[in-house]
């Protein structure tokens, strides 16, 4: 019973694999027709030795939003995709919402008086 359970989960998430692998087939190869093969944000430039490296970033997070004109679509290094992706995860977890106030600016200024402190 034990492996008839293990064998429908798996077959689940093979599925689930499967329907994603072809989900970004199909807007990455459009998406590398339509753009550049650089980098969105570092400018780095890729070829077909590397373009492994080069993915499509999802500008609203929603992998189910695939325009055809491509307008949620950003090429992306693995680099600054990570990066992307983890400064999002930081807005929503920790960023600011319409209730919060923003942290206060720091009003001291250490060389203020450093044109007298150097003349001494």
């Amino acid at each position: 019973m034990s492996t008839d359970k293990n064998k429908r989960l798996d077959d689940i998430v093979a599925q689930a694999k499967k329907y994603q692998n072809e989900r970004e087939q199909t807007y990455r190869e459009r998406s590398l027709k339509m753009y550049p093969w650089v980098c969105g944000r570092c400018s780095r430039e890729f070829t077909n030795t590397n373009l492994q490296e080069l993915t499509v970033h999802h500008r609203d997070h929603n992998h189910d939003n695939n325009p055809s004109d491509g307008s949620n679509w950003e090429l992306l290094c693995i680099y600054c995709h990570d990066n992307e992706h983890s400064r999002y995860i930081e807005q929503v977890r920790y960023g600011n919402s319409a209730g919060e106030k923003e942290a206060e600016k720091a009003s001291h200024n250490p060389f203020a008086d450093l044109a007298s402190l150097m003349k001494k």
